[in-house]
């Protein structure tokens, strides 16, 4: 009873801000890397949401910033004319196939690449892959598709030239044009530019399994493909689960595993839309090139909420099944 009592006293009180001062001018510098990184999210993150109101009034760029309060209330209008657009079922067609093949084939390819570099034993030779295949990160989509036009080019590309020469065609592929190569453009350059920046997640998943289980899985006689399969992927189990609910969340922007706006508007024309054209470029081209801003905005009011639902489905999926999850 005393030591409640004097743990309650004004001078406990005291001693107790003393001590969370001295705390805090001794971590000064993290709490100023916080601070600014609390600032940029309060004006490039949070602050544009009001911008969301224009998604529900009749906005015109010429009433400015302070249009977005006074706007006519037009209520679900452009949500509406969004679902009964002629293009809807081909713009969410085109969204949903690119993001889901994306999910099949480029969200396995950084665990597979990851696992085999693991098992390399020679360390220069490890480095010199990881690091070749992870620079294709930083380099921008539109230098991608630059790169992709010198080589895949009707005509001048190289892989045309090349085929021709060995006599695998006839003639030029489309590569770039035709409507049935998009979706294999698409996912093949988000393979090529995203594999190994994320492979670098895995590798670190990959490093934190104890070794002692792979000593004793050798003594015990088994292989390589049954220590992979025992010990590394219920060992990267929790980072893959976190992963792939962070991408299925994305799905409709593909973040995680190559930009699906970047991708369809940069390698997309007037020949391959039926299959390039999808829920953000749609948005874009009608909220910029049009100049209706409440339009585009109910677009992405939509998109936004169904990836917030898709986050917190398969994140509930995911600690069902597997007993791991995001939060």
């Amino acid at each position: 009873m005393e030591l409640d009592t004097q743990l309650m006293s004004p001078a406990a009180g005291v001693g107790r801000r003393t001590q969370l001062w001295k705390r805090f001018k001794k971590q000064k510098v993290l709490h100023v890397f916080v601070g600014l990184g609390m600032i940029f999210l309060l004006i490039f993150s949070y602050t544009p949401m009001f911008g969301i109101l224009m998604a529900f009034k009749d906005y015109s760029i010429s009433n400015g910033i302070k249009g977005i309060f006074t706007s006519e209330w037009v209520g679900l209008r452009y949500f509406d004319e969004f679902i009964h657009d002629y293009q809807f079922a081909t713009i969410v067609r085109n969204t949903l196939v690119l993001s889901f093949l994306k999910v099949i084939f480029a969200f396995p390819a950084p665990i597979l690449l990851a696992i085999m570099l693991n098992e390399v034993k020679n360390m220069a030779f490890k480095r010199f892959v990881q690091t070749i295949s992870y620079l294709p990160h930083f380099i921008s989509w539109v230098v991608v598709v630059g790169v992709s036009y010198a080589f895949l080019s009707a005509d001048v590309g190289m892989v045309n030239r090349a085929l021709i020469e060995a006599g695998f065609i006839d003639k030029p592929l489309n590569i770039l044009t035709s409507p049935n190569y998009f979706w294999g453009l698409a996912v093949g350059s988000a393979i090529w530019k995203e594999m190994g920046w994320w492979t670098i997640i895995f590798l670190a998943a990959i490093t934190g399994i104890n070794p002692s289980l792979y000593e004793a899985a050798e003594i015990d006689g088994a292989g390589r493909l049954a220590r992979i399969r025992y010990i590394t992927l219920p060992g990267m189990k929790g980072t893959i689960v976190v992963v792939l609910v962070l991408t299925i969340g994305s799905i409709l922007g593909g973040g995680l595993v190559g930009s699906n706006f970047e991708q369809a508007y940069l390698f997309g024309n007037s020949i391959n839309n039926p299959t390039s054209e999808i829920v953000q470029t749609y948005a874009f081209k009608v909220g910029l090139s049009d100049g209706r801003f409440s339009y585009a905005a109910a677009i992405d009011l939509i998109q936004s909420v169904i990836s917030v639902v898709l986050i917190f489905s398969s994140n509930f999926i995911a600690k069902r099944v597997s007993g791991s999850s995001l939060f």
